[in-house]
């Protein structure tokens, strides 16, 4: 089969794609990955194909603007950052949108596999019955007892959740329309076509069930067939100075904000740099994607900075973690038995917080544009010192050792 993968946003959401891209090639198909242009070394990585969905995205999202609506901010500035986003997002939208359409009308694959931000697969799948698979690494995007849709994050009873997912999908459904018009597309589409496909098309959720549960009530099309991680082997080693450090202490924290981005790294750095100094904690804090920066002149005997570094290779190594939220690393992050606290950025983020929480594998971190000494210093000790965190996580590192859904997963793509 010729198969295509579809995938917007940040690096998170490119390795679900990546990881089961790897597995399609591995059985022999063409595997083609449309991803935005600043993601062409990952697919590279993987030895698979690229077609680039542009720069302009993650450029917007690089901006002053996409700092301050991403994290970071607060208040006015939050809200005066989101305003001016969306206002600049059109240009970056189209050229998504029209680099999608192309590639997919070129190469009439016989599979796409979608994200939530790409439109364009939502379109052609109306005339290509049972040709296109959403796929999503986060929850909560079909109703769920209990739960909100993912974009609200809380529980309002029953009847009021049920209207979130009601609201989303007339969100999307606003969002076909204008890429519809975009495209001059004439014919004509109806609601319920477009529910139709947002409610019951074959949809798999790439997440662990030891974090997230799939509904009895769930029709068959859609599953929950565990996170896959792609192949990272790699000719990385650290350094003199890591390796001492790391043989230097036992009890240690690793700080990543992954690809997040804020107005004010500086300011966030410092809250964390004063806390782990002042209880002598030791931690390696990674500044790879600017979210967290090593001051000028820095030296500690407790806090080590690292601007590239395998997770896989860290996390072994670590008590416990502190990171952003994404999909990718909570699940990695338990599947080594780390406790971990989250400082949730965006939307998602939010939403594995309480997960983590729930779960008990560590306390429940405050959002990146509310951090301070204050709030955040008890956090970190009860992180540090509460032995049941890392109990808990090992046991869901047990129970994810146990799940395989490899060939379930190739079967329901090809089927």
């Amino acid at each position: 089969m010729k198969i295509i993968l579809a995938s917007v946003g940040t690096r998170g959401d490119m390795e679900p794609f990546l990881a089961i891209g790897e597995l399609l090639k591995e059985k022999g198909h063409q595997v083609i990955c449309a991803f935005p242009e600043q993601f062409r070394r990952l697919v590279n990585e993987s030895n698979l194909e690229f077609a680039s969905l542009g720069p302009k995205f993650i450029n917007l999202l690089e901006s002053k603007e996409g700092k301050a609506a991403m994290g970071g901010a607060t208040g006015f500035k939050k809200i005066i950052g989101t305003l001016k986003l969306a206002l600049n997002q059109n240009d970056a939208n189209k050229e998504l949108l029209f680099k999608q359409q192309k590639l997919i009308e070129r190469e009439q694959p016989d599979r796409i596999l979608y994200n939530g931000k790409a439109v364009y697969p939502i379109i052609w799948g109306l005339k290509n019955k049972g040709k296109t698979i959403f796929v999503s690494p986060l929850p909560y995007m079909h109703y769920v007892k209990g739960h909100t849709h993912i974009a609200f994050n809380s529980n309002f009873g029953d009847f009021f959740n049920k209207l979130t997912f009601s609201l989303a999908h007339l969100g999307m459904i606003a969002t076909i329309r204008i890429c519809k018009k975009w495209l001059k597309i004439n014919e004509k589409i109806s609601r319920k076509e477009l529910l139709d496909v947002l409610r019951y098309n074959k949809s798999i959720y790439t997440i662990s069930p030891s974090l997230f549960l799939r509904p009895y009530y769930w029709i068959e099309n859609l599953k929950v067939l565990g996170y896959h991680f792609r192949d990272k082997r790699t000719t990385w080693h650290p350094d003199k100075a890591l390796s001492d450090f790391i043989s230097k202490h036992k009890k240690i924290l690793f700080v990543t904000f992954g690809s997040m981005i804020n107005p004010e790294p500086e300011v966030k750095t410092k809250i964390f740099i004063d806390i782990l100094e002042r209880n002598k904690i030791p931690a390696i804090i990674n500044i790879a994607s600017g979210g967290l920066v090593k001051p000028d002149n820095f030296d500690s005997e407790h806090i080590h900075f690292v601007s590239q570094i395998p997770y896989d290779w860290i996390f072994s190594k670590t008590y416990g973690v502190i990171h952003h939220g994404g999909s990718g690393t909570t699940h990695l992050t338990l599947k080594y038995g780390c406790a971990i606290m989250i400082i949730p950025h965006i939307i998602d983020q939010f939403v594995w917080s309480k997960i983590a929480y729930d779960k008990g594998v560590g306390p429940k971190g405050t959002k990146i544009g509310k951090i301070n000494t204050d709030n955040l210093e008890p956090k970190i000790l009860d992180l540090i010192s509460n032995s049941d965190y890392k109990i808990k996580a090992e046991q869901i590192k047990n129970q994810m050792k146990k799940e395989d859904f490899k060939e379930e997963l190739y079967n329901s793509i090809i089927e």
